[in-house]
């Protein structure tokens, strides 16, 4: 789905360069694209859009467009009938920070967006003291952000790029649930819920708390808190099935969770406790679990480096119904987690060392889409084959 400009500018690439190792680089960047065999069915990757710059999060709205954010370039993108407009969405905070780890990451549409055309969107900002997580509503009106509104700002902001959390999703209360990171340098602060540092935000629509969240009315605590002891949490996702809310995190070496957030007020342990140890090679805790300590459903050891997930609930794939598919940075993989009850029963690593896969989305069509993390990223596509 390239367009001719763009076309002309991959041809004439090649022609400069003269070798025939280009051409096959301008040709494809995935090695995903074709037909691929799982325990369940036979599937192909189909590259839907591609030329997005580092891609971190997409959303779907009512008319079948999708929203994707690039995260570096501080751009949201929209695909309208299949193509993607050359035209960035204006409108954003002009404070995003793209250093490190930082940028335009997720992007999520309200639940009514029928009717108010809302969009919600997380980035790392700058501000007084620092940088952290927020998040920000506008009105989607054509390809402008109208009466953008930042309605959550991570405190405190601190110095450092890395670990800024940011998925998005909303509830069926039509709650607002939001992770942010631990910021690296202060993961001792995620065990500190007078802070939201490397926590689970739960808010309204409109910013405000909600009256039943679980800190509301503590005398240190922060009430937008819903859970704590999350060290960078870059999957977030409901079970349709049950409206459950599930999260996936980053550990340091080893030690990648997914846990189920059913627990309002729960710790869920980092850094006190984990399957992880550090990158230099040394103990950040000897406990694995501990009172009063929330587990975790499963974790990954080595790490996987989790990045967007979603339940199947689709009729493209009738043996994948209510599979869990998570994207894996690390080993550049799709993985297929299979549950009875709450327990996983199975694990499937498709498309391994294909690509390093962002973000994971089961469409309103019935079809799986995948974002690729590169610089010359891809919005794919699973489909069945018979």
């Amino acid at each position: 789905m390239l367009n001719k400009s763009k076309l002309r500018f991959r041809l004439s690439a090649i022609i400069a360069i003269g070798t025939i190792g280009a051409i096959v680089l301008s040709q494809s960047h995935s090695k995903a694209e074709g037909s691929h065999q799982s325990e369940e069915h036979k599937f192909k990757v189909v590259e839907y859009v591609n030329w997005l710059s580092n891609p971190w999060g997409m959303a779907f709205l009512p008319n079948g467009d999708i929203l994707i954010t690039e995260k570096r370039k501080k751009q949201l993108r929209i695909i309208r009938n299949g193509k993607l407009d050359e035209s960035p969405i204006v409108g954003l905070p002009r404070n995003i920070d793209t250093g490190g780890q930082g940028g335009l990451l997720d992007v999520t549409a309200h639940p009514n967006f029928k009717e108010n055309n809302l969009v919600y969107f997380s980035y790392s900002g700058t501000g007084k003291g620092g940088k952290g997580t927020e998040v920000a509503k506008g009105k989607l009106s054509g390809n402008k952000l109208e009466n953008v509104q930042t309605i959550f700002k991570v405190s405190p902001k601190t110095s450092g790029s890395h670990h800024y959390g940011s998925r998005l999703q909303f509830a069926k209360d039509g709650t607002l649930f939001i992770t942010t990171g631990d910021r690296y340098s202060y993961l001792k602060e995620a065990q500190n819920p007078s802070n939201h540092l490397g926590s689970v935000i739960r808010i309204n629509d409109d910013g405000s708390i909600p009256k039943d969240n679980p800190f509301v009315g503590h005398a240190k605590f922060k009430p937008e808190t819903y859970s704590y002891g999350h060290r960078n949490a870059q999957g977030l996702t409901l079970n349709p099935k049950d409206n459950s809310l599930w999260l996936h995190e980053h550990g340091p070496r080893g030690g990648d969770e997914l846990n189920k957030l059913d627990k309002p007020g729960a710790n869920y342990g980092w850094p006190k406790v984990t399957y992880g140890i550090d990158y230099s090679g040394s103990i950040i805790s000897n406990k694995t679990k501990a009172p009063g300590i929330i587990p975790p459903v499963i974790y990954w050891k080595p790490s996987i480096a989790p990045s967007g997930m979603s339940f199947y609930t689709g009729d493209k794939f009738p043996n994948w119904q209510d599979n869990l598919f998570v994207g894996a940075l690390a080993g550049a993989h799709l993985r297929r987690i299979v549950f009875k009850g709450d327990k996983v029963i199975k694990q499937e690593v498709l498309l391994k060392h294909t690509a390093r896969f962002r973000d994971v989305k089961t469409g309103p069509d019935g079809y799986i889409y995948l974002l690729t993390d590169d610089s010359e990223g891809q919005l794919l596509r699973l489909e069945p084959l018979k």
